[in-house]
Parts: C-alpha cells; structure tokens; sequence
C-alpha cells in the first residue's frame, strides 16, 4: 500500500465532489472551497457522492499527483464536522482502510516533569 510520511498535513473534503474534476479542477477546490494553498506541504482528500472512490490531491516540488483509490465492494466512512477537517497521516491511512475514525479514540497520552 501506498503510504504517506508522518509530518504531512492532510486536509479531508467534506462535502462529495463530481469525480470527473481533475487535477485543476481540484485545486480550484482547495483555494475556494477550502481556502487553502494548493501549493503547500500537505494532501487533500475527495471523495465522490456514493463514497466508493476517494482522490488525494498533493503538491510535490515541481508538479501535482492525483492518487484514485476505488472500492469494488465497499464504502468509505466519511466523517462528518462542520469546519474543514485536519487528519494525521494515520487517521488517513485508517480511513482508506475503512476504519470509522469517529470512533477510533486513543488513551490519554501522558507527560511527567520528572520521574521522581
């Protein structure tokens, strides 16, 4: 499986978008739907009406990629909040596993001052 390195920023779509849009039409997408900067370190997540297919939308250096994943059988469980949601990488990488990350919840991480 393809994946993504950890201090990626990744920026999820909420709403379905026509999956005929391209890579233009996406970045279109980022600056006014999202008004964010298509050019920065970080991915963007679509996903089309049935939410059997996901793309990812990413700047590398010198150009975009477009990843497409599609399920045969299946449906992505797409969160639903009202701002624009902000994932880790592994929430992603959950998400393109199928993995409800709405329920998903970690222990409590914990930070002492000193030992003794």
């Amino acid at each position: 499986m393809f994946r993504f390195d950890e201090g990626l920023k990744v920026y999820l779509h909420r709403d379905p978008v026509d999956f005929r849009l391209n890579i233009n039409g996406l970045t279109v997408l980022v600056e006014q739907a999202l008004g964010l900067d298509p050019f920065a370190r970080c991915v963007y997540v679509f996903s089309n009406r049935k939410r059997d297919r996901v793309k990812v939308l990413g700047w590398d250096r010198n150009g975009f990629w477009l990843l497409l994943k599609r399920l045969e059988k299946d449906r992505f469980i797409w969160p639903s909040a009202n701002a624009v949601p902000t994932l880790t990488v592994e929430q992603l990488h959950w998400l393109l596993e199928g993995i409800d990350i709405a329920v998903v919840q970690r222990h409590a991480q914990i930070r002492y001052a000193s030992v003794a």
